[in-house]
């Protein structure tokens, strides 16, 4: 079969028109037995072969180790050593093979939900909805996503000790949630216990991935959305809002709490205080009274007469300053007649 021109006429070859596949063909087999020395014997091909045999081994005896990973080496399927980041070289045709194992990088997995654009197959998983369904421990059910975010700490363990440890970590990591979720209620999960449900999730998948020997660190623990599942989402979130309101008053009820106590605390303390200095002073009154009678009464069996007239005296100095009119009349006035009007003659008003 030749190419044909727009007229329908066939083209000689060398005349500008594509050759014939066979034509093709025979030219290339011609300058290989020009390039291979030997080439027009029956050993061209075993020549192929070899040059053929170096290339692939050429091409399968160096490899490239990135910078945040390391290479484990095996020959023959046994643990050889570790390469660090570069270029390396290895026996070809799969007698020493290398696996790269990043151990700078950090990896993550997800439950319930799946970031657009993952490349890793076990970042998420292909029924997260079953994953994250768990009942908490006062029997509620919850829809619980989270996150897993770890290291390869030891790419030996991480490769040979565990078949599939990534997969395992995911069943590791929805086991501890599972038990860490059904020890507290429901409300504890959605609100107040998060923290600790975080932390008690990252120590127990640490304390089972050093069990297993997975060479895997755990370095959080992160919950995301938790949720009633969807029949009971709306009765949920009027309990939840009850709840809230609940929470608004007793903060409100506290708040006036301690704004009252104290108050009438210190009037408390303030009026105990008074009456205590109060107290004090009639007793010291008292003591002061006592003390000046019982003088007093010492003097008086001493000279009667006189104490009682001192006595007197004293008492009409105390009293009379404060009186404005006086009258003075003696014992044996029998009535009280007009007497003259003294301040009348100094110019004042009776």
């Amino acid at each position: 079969m030749s190419w044909q021109s727009n007229n329908g006429r066939g083209r000689r070859p060398g005349n500008g028109a594509p050759p014939e596949l066979e034509e093709l063909f025979r030219h290339g087999q011609e300058r290989f037995k020009r390039m291979v020395p030997g080439g027009g014997s029956k050993r061209g091909p075993v020549v192929f072969a070899a040059v053929a045999l170096l290339a692939l081994a050429a091409w399968t005896a160096y490899y490239t180790v990135p910078s945040d990973s390391v290479a484990v080496i095996q020959r023959f399927g046994k643990y050889l050593k570790e390469v660090p980041p570069g270029l390396h070289f290895k026996f070809p045709f799969g007698i020493d093979v290398a696996s790269i194992v990043p151990v700078k990088r950090q990896l993550k997995q997800e439950f319930g939900f799946a970031t657009p654009g993952a490349q890793d197959p076990y970042q998420t998983s292909r029924d997260g909805r079953l994953e994250t369904e768990m009942v908490t421990g006062d029997l509620n059910a919850a829809l619980v996503e989270w996150v897993v975010q770890y290291r390869v700490a030891d790419p030996v363990k991480f490769l040979f000790e565990v078949r599939r440890p990534r997969s395992t970590l995911r069943h590791v990591s929805e086991s501890v949630m599972r038990e860490v979720v059904g020890d507290r209620t429901v409300d504890e999960v959605i609100t107040i216990g998060r923290q600790e449900i975080e932390n008690e999730g990252l120590v127990k998948m640490q304390e089972l991935a050093t069990k297993y020997e997975m060479g895997i660190s755990i370095d959080q623990v992160q919950l995301k959305n938790i949720n009633p599942p969807g029949p009971v989402q709306e009765s949920f979130n009027e309990v939840n809002q009850a709840q809230q309101e609940k929470e608004k008053l007793i903060n409100e009820a506290r708040r006036d709490y301690n704004k009252v106590i104290p108050l009438a605390e210190g009037e408390k303390d303030q009026r105990i205080r008074e009456a205590d200095g109060y107290r004090l002073k009639r007793i010291n009154e008292a003591e002061g009274d006592a003390s000046r009678f019982n003088a007093l009464f010492e003097e008086y069996e001493k000279a009667p007469e006189v104490t009682r007239r001192r006595i007197y005296i004293e008492t009409m100095q105390e009293v009379l300053p404060g009186l404005r009119s006086k009258i003075i009349v003696d014992e044996q006035t029998q009535g009280i007649l007009p007497l003259l009007n003294l301040d009348a003659q100094k110019g004042e008003q009776p």
